[in-house]
């Protein structure tokens, strides 16, 4: 294999000269530099001509003065776009065009929107060299009652990250002609104590059962929450563990490690087990001295739109079997009545007593469809109906199909569940039909 390799490179390098000579004069758009680029000769703010994109290799090809095509990264360009219409680009960028910050504080949050609660996309360190691109409209960041100094601006890390940042803990500066620091305080940037401490840092961790949960759409929303998360917050140096049993916060006091990816938190119940980039353990000891291991993992997902599009499901499922209702009777099993708000009236189901309904059960309660079936029952019945009796604690389920002219029900008992699923129906269950 080895006797092709001159060739294979030979080719590629015969194909990428023919690609350059063929787009001498083909110029796919004009690009403004966000980041000084010296060597080239380039500062933040020229405009210059882009011939190739490869988003294999992510870079641009782009023109210099002196006719020489050279390479640089995606991120160090804006999108390519006609010269008059980069123009107006430009303008966007001119004011701030050769201006930088070194960061402050280690930790410092890059976030979505100019909101100081809003997403944050990156965690800069102490000593960080950050682009400055323009300045926005945002809410102001208050240190109790009283707004702190700065404005919002948009800024670009040397990573190609984008985001906000507010400029209180940002030391601004402009750059000369060779890309050199004008005035400004130097500030030195910490060494990372440890890479892989440092990326568990930047990320909110959330428990391993959410990755199952999303995959196969079965959501509890007792169970899944974006507030049940694993979070080291090194800006306000708190520790936070918060899961559907456990809701505790430390103040972080730093950390030790104990082998190749164990770290110990500094008077803090807690060592964090790095397995892979996507997936540490805790493990946590209680008040109680028992120690337990918690899996957690990273979530790419958005939460608040997984919640959302479940509570809408819940909520059309139900309102279908309200609408095509909302009385529903059967000779030998009473009269079934469902309420808009989600309440019911259930009189005369003394044959399901005490076999399918507890005997202290009242004739009103609650209905929702929460929980999913399996794909083979979707087959037929239409989901699973929850009834909860005032009365009683259980919970009473319902198979359900909506019929033309009534509602057909089976109990499930016997049934198995799955977590939030529903996967196999009773062997012997009481059927029941309804007419509307």
């Amino acid at each position: 294999m080895k006797r092709f390799l001159p060739l294979i490179s030979l080719i590629f390098i015969l194909t990428f000269s023919a690609l350059m000579t063929s787009c001498k004069d083909k110029i796919m758009g004009w690009s403004v530099v966000l980041w000084n680029m010296p060597d080239n000769s380039l500062q933040s703010g020229d405009i210059v001509p882009v011939y190739i994109k490869s988003n294999i290799s992510h870079v641009y090809v782009i023109g210099l003065e002196n006719g020489k095509k050279v390479e640089v990264p995606l991120w160090q360009l804006t999108e390519p776009l006609p010269k008059k219409k980069n123009l107006k680009v430009l303008a966007k960028y001119e004011e701030r065009a050769h201006t930088y910050a070194s960061v402050k504080l280690d930790g410092l949050p890059c976030r979505a929107e100019p909101v100081n609660t809003a997403k944050q996309v990156y965690r800069l360190r102490k000593g960080e060299v950050i682009k400055i691109l323009y300045k926005g409209k945002g809410q102001a960041v208050m240190a109790g009652k009283k707004a702190l100094e700065g404005d919002w601006f948009r800024i670009l890390t040397k990573d190609g990250t984008q985001g906000w940042c507010f400029s209180y803990n940002l030391n601004l500066y402009e750059t000369d002609e060779k890309g050199n620091r004008i005035g400004g305080e130097e500030i030195v940037e910490e060494k990372e104590e440890d890479e892989i401490f440092n990326a568990i840092t930047k990320i909110f961790w959330y428990p391993d059962y959410f990755e199952t949960m999303i995959s196969t759409s079965n959501i509890d929303l007792t169970r899944l929450h974006p507030s049940f998360n694993f979070n080291i917050d090194l800006e306000n140096k708190k520790v936070s563990l918060n899961t559907k049993d456990i809701h505790e916060v430390w103040e972080y006091k730093g950390y030790e490690k104990t082998d190749d990816r164990e770290y110990k938190l500094t008077d803090i119940p807690i060592v964090i087990i790095s397995r892979r980039s996507n997936y540490i353990v805790l493990r946590y000891t209680g008040d109680d001295g028992k120690p337990q291991e918690l899996n957690f993992i990273t979530i790419d997902a958005d939460l608040n739109e997984i919640l959302e599009n479940e509570r809408n499901r819940r909520s059309m499922a139900y309102m279908q079997i309200w609408s095509r209702g909302p009385v529903y009777t059967s000779t030998s099993y009473g009269k079934l009545t469902f309420e808009e708000d989600g309440s019911f009236h259930w009189s005369n189901f003394r044959l399901l007593v005490p076999s399918v309904i507890k005997s202290t059960a009242k004739t009103n309660g609650t209905a929702v469809v929460k929980y999913t079936i399996s794909k083979s029952l979707a087959q037929s019945y239409d989901g699973l109906l929850t009834l909860k009796f005032n009365g009683t604690n259980d919970e009473v389920n319902f198979l359900y199909r909506l019929e033309d002219d009534g509602l057909r029900l089976e109990d499930t008992v016997a049934a198995r569940m799955d977590g939030n699923q529903l996967k196999e129906r009773s062997s012997s269950p009481i059927i029941m039909y309804f007419k509307r």
